[in-house]
């Protein structure tokens, strides 16, 4: 399974878009993350969400395998679209590395104490 995917559902004549990626997390420790964008196609995600972390990338595909399943379940199919929210995702990977990252060094620069 690709670790970048892009799943349709037609519905009443609005085509409804999701993007899914894998991505490691910072810090080479191993972890990955799922990350997902949803919305109309033609417009920008309504919605933006990650799943994780998980150790390796093997579990971060398996579990989008599972989700793929569910969502082709509900209508969803597998399109050869190009990903057009990849900037989108690629900030909230940012957001999460971000979080797990803030203090690396033990230092804390705060002006204020």
């Amino acid at each position: 399974m690709s670790r970048n995917l892009c799943l349709t559902r037609q519905c009443l004549g609005l085509v409804t878009r999701i993007e899914c990626s894998i991505r490691p997390l910072a810090g080479d420790t191993g972890m990955w993350t799922l990350l997902f964008a949803a919305g109309m196609a033609g417009e920008q995600p309504s919605a933006i969400k990650a799943q994780g972390p998980f150790h390796g990338p093997f579990v971060a595909e398996s579990i989008l395998e599972t989700i793929v399943e569910s969502l082709t379940l509900h209508g969803y199919q597998l399109a050869d679209d190009p990903q057009i929210w990849c900037l989108h995702l690629q900030a909230q990977l940012r957001e999460i590395n971000g979080g797990r990252c803030r203090n690396p060094g033990g230092f804390e620069f705060n002006p204020e104490h």
